[in-house]
């Protein structure tokens, strides 16, 4: 029976590509995430860039992530993915979309800590913390945070920005999060939300990620990680309730 029947696990499929560098395996577990380069093309149209250069980025993207994947290390693929897919299109237009011109020192250390976050991301299975990201940059945690708030100068998808999704009505996880303090740091609010995540499964944090930072939709969430919409209503409730929770003082 082949490898790739639909029963297979994801996971050991993964597992037989890294093993075997099979490259017909690989382009199969690329065929399955096609949905994602869709996705992101509608996600960035308008941005002056032919649709067909997002599609190709897009699949790139796609293409390095099952390239890279280790099922091992705890993330899933989607969270993986979409991190990838994203990084991906943000550096493509990140040269010519400073809004606002920070220090340059911080704009450099803003753009090296995109590829630092993802490359821990990688090996820790988790979103990195302030202090993993200092030590590994050799920097300080207050240039760090700095470097993050470099990042709001970009005229990207920022935490607060409106998914560009058919449930636009949906709060935004900055206004539910910061619903008691207004004036509450950006910077701070990722900290605490990198924390925080660290310790909820791993089927929570793939969704939350895929709601609130990638701006998925609900029924694309759900065939993306294969879980009814209701079941996907539960789930983002309960976890949205329990980062509240943990990030009250």
């Amino acid at each position: 029976m082949s490898r790739c029947a639909p029963d297979v696990p994801e996971d050991e499929l993964f597992r037989d590509y890294r093993r075997t560098g099979d490259r017909a395996l690989r382009n199969r577990l690329v065929e399955r995430h096609l949905g994602l380069a869709d996705f992101y093309v509608r996600r960035y149209r308008g941005r002056s860039v032919a649709e067909d250069d997002l599609r190709q980025i897009a699949l790139l993207g796609i293409l390095r992530a099952v390239e890279r994947f280790d099922p091992d290390n705890g993330a899933s693929f989607a969270t993986f993915a979409n991190r990838t897919i994203d990084g991906d299109l943000k550096r493509y237009f990140r040269d010519r979309t400073w809004s606002v011109r920070p220090p340059r020192r911080f704009q450099e250390l803003h753009l090296q800590l995109r590829s630092v976050d993802e490359e821990l991301q990688h090996q820790l299975g988790r979103r990195p913390t302030v202090a993993e990201l200092a030590d590994r940059m050799g920097a300080s945690t207050d240039d760090v945070l700095e470097a993050l708030e470099a990042g709001s100068a970009y005229r990207s998808e920022s935490l607060d920005a409106p998914p560009p999704s058919a449930d636009r009505a949906a709060p935004q996880l900055g206004e539910r999060l910061e619903s008691h303090d207004p004036g509450f740091e950006r910077s701070e609010l990722r900290v605490l939300l990198a924390d925080a995540m660290q310790d909820l499964s791993e089927r929570d944090r793939t969704i939350i990620h895929l709601r609130f930072f990638v701006g998925m939709t609900q029924p694309e969430i759900a065939a993306e990680v294969g879980v009814s919409q209701s079941y996907l209503s539960r789930v983002l409730r309960r976890a949205l309730e329990d980062l509240r929770q943990r990030m009250d003082p």
